[in-house]
């Protein structure tokens, strides 16, 4: 069973094909930092720009909790 995202975030995907993609939820707060903007940028190019599917970033999960906390600790 999938959980609600909250109000002011969007779920979205990472991964590589060889772990799987992860669910992630990403505050709408996130979306208009550079490194995220950079990854949004690399999603539409490898997975094209359709809003029918969920996000998807091409990155490994890792990456992307390094890129979430990067960009938290900058915000607070």
């Amino acid at each position: 069973m999938v959980s609600k995202v909250k109000k002011g975030c969007l779920p979205g995907f990472a991964g590589s094909g060889d772990g799987g993609f992860r669910r992630f939820v990403i505050p709408a707060s996130h979306l208009r930092h550079p490194l995220l903007v950079e990854l949004l940028t690399e999603a539409g190019e490898a997975y094209g720009y359709t809003a029918t599917r969920p996000l998807k970033l091409p990155c490994s999960t890792d990456d992307f909790e390094d890129v979430l906390w990067l960009i938290t600790e900058e915000i607070f």
